[in-house]
């Protein structure tokens, strides 16, 4: 790709973009969101046209009008919001674009062979053809959209952001996979925003930066603070924001959990978040850290226990209940696509809907009162928009994740829930998200933050929960927060009598 620019209105998504990718090699491309890679992406699988530039491939200059044209082409794309129909079946997707027919009609045991050798050669041959993808968690549908992109039997693979809805055990069997294609003979652009991935796999580097590419260099030959100062421009300092001093015991809490269960997913879950309290959620995932979070916020029928905010029982039969003023609690989704946005309304509009009581009078909104509401959000968060007019889809992923926060701050809750807020966002984006959560907890609010990254646990959370099969196995504070004391406890391997030693006291 040579000299590709884009434009979306007044804002320069590329300028000037070049990148070179080789047959049989891995590919990193680096750089915080809207720095251009999206956009460069979708050029070369044929989403969106560039305005100026070309693309050369294997010596001939090509220009694609659709996906299907890229795809013909051999340049198949995996992005990171999925392109699964949910109420098909996981065959039906795979095959989706080019089904196999017999006598003018699908052939169905041709269609779920062609879903098992892809299932395979990505690693999840576990996945039922048959399967509706609706009923898979997450994770295991990124696996199938894997698969899909493989039945396509491409020469370019794009990965963006694949592997951030993965559990590890799905990440290792995706890299044996990569590694394979690679020596198989493709090419391969890999986007990810975890450094340890990018060390692992890539052979070449590219760091994009404002829409052009800054440097490229062989995979090994920067530090990661080299790396990093690259893409935000700027010297790279201290990650996560210092934690205030330890805690004095006897405070009563803001949200006090007792005895929670649900189905065979949580199992007497007990635990208490202070006022101006960060408690991390830890554990391999899947082991029920999801469903607590929706158990607290109202989403789940059938939960038994007890919650307590600010000392009175509460019982939150729905979202709309747990975010009334009496409880005053405000979900952050693991989703932002599905779950967090309403991509092709306004960032205003997105802003306003979990606040409109604050917003509106007798039923109808004060665009007055809405205009510096919003505003104010996009200030603090730092929200980067062509305007609050402007769609929530047209944002890259970290401005789009900004959104879903500004949107709970504006509903001013006292109870923060946190389904892995910083999954496929940037290294700048991250480290705003850290300080505003310890500005949000330093000014009274009880925030309970589940992540996949041990780091974020060990930098940002006073305590630490660690569940395992839906039950609290080890609690964690301060200092003792180490990645060797979260995985041990993550496998439930160590004794005890030390997990009783490192917990101390149980709040």
């Amino acid at each position: 790709m040579e000299g590709v620019s884009k434009r979306y209105g007044g804002v320069r998504a590329l300028a000037g973009a070049d990148l070179v990718v080789f047959a049989g090699r891995i590919h990193a491309i680096l750089g915080e969101n809207g720095a251009g890679k999206s956009t460069l992406i979708k050029i070369l699988a044929g989403v969106v046209a560039p305005d100026s530039g070309r693309i050369v491939l294997d010596g001939a200059e090509v220009a694609f009008d659709s996906p299907a044209a890229a795809n013909r082409a051999g340049i198949v794309c995996i992005f990171q919001e999925l392109s699964l129909i949910p109420d098909l079946s996981v065959a039906d997707n795979i095959a989706i674009s080019n089904p196999p027919r017999r006598f003018g009609m699908i052939d169905r045991r041709a269609q779920r062979r062609l879903a098992e050798e892809a299932l395979e050669r990505a690693g999840a041959p576990d996945i039922h053809p048959l399967a509706l993808v609706k009923d898979l968690p997450l994770s295991r549908r990124q696996m199938v959209e894997i698969a899909k992109a493989l039945a396509r039997k491409p020469r370019v693979l794009i990965l963006d952001e694949a592997t951030s809805a993965l559990t590890a055990a799905d990440v290792a069997k995706v890299f044996v996979v990569l590694k394979r294609l690679r020596q198989e003979g493709l090419a391969l652009l890999f986007i990810s925003h975890r450094m340890h991935e990018i060390a692992e796999l890539a052979d070449e580097c590219t760091v994009f930066r404002n829409g052009a590419n800054v440097a490229t260099y062989a995979a090994g030959t920067r530090t990661d603070n080299e790396v990093v100062e690259m893409m935000i421009g700027r010297e790279y300092s201290h990650v996560f924001p210092p934690k205030p001093a330890a805690r004095a015991n006897g405070a009563a809490p803001l949200l006090e959990v007792r005895n929670l269960s649900w189905t065979d997913r949580l199992r007497d879950i007990s635990f208490t978040a202070e006022a101006g309290e960060v408690v991390g959620l830890g554990g391999l995932d899947g082991q029920g850290q999801r469903e607590l979070l929706l158990a607290l916020f109202g989403v789940l029928r059938g939960v038994s226990g007890e919650i307590r905010v600010a000392g009175a029982p509460v019982s939150p039969s729905s979202p709309h209940a747990a975010k009334a003023k009496s409880i005053g609690m405000a979900l952050i989704p693991e989703d932002r696509k599905t779950e967090g946005l309403m991509l092709p309304m306004s960032v205003r509009e997105n802003l306003s809907f979990a606040a409109l009581g604050r917003v509106s009078r007798g039923g109808v909104v004060d665009a007055t009162r809405e205009s510096k509401l919003v505003g104010e959000m996009i200030d603090l968060l730092e929200i980067h928009t062509a305007g609050t007019d402007a769609p929530a889809g047209s944002l890259s992923g970290g401005n789009q994740q900004k959104v879903v926060i500004a949107k709970w701050l504006m509903a001013e809750p006292r109870i923060i829930l946190l389904n892995d807020p910083t999954r496929g966002i940037d290294v700048g984006t991250k480290q705003e998200i850290y300080v505003l959560l310890r500005r949000l907890a330093d000014a009274g609010a009880a925030i309970v933050f589940y992540t996949t990254d041990y780091d974020e646990l060990i930098g940002c959370c006073d305590r630490a929960l660690v569940l395992y099969d839906g039950a609290v196995k080890r609690v964690l504070c301060g200092a003792e927060i180490t990645e060797r004391a979260l995985i041990s406890s993550a496998l439930n391997i160590g004794t005890e009598a030390e997990a009783a030693a490192a917990a101390g006291p149980r709040r």
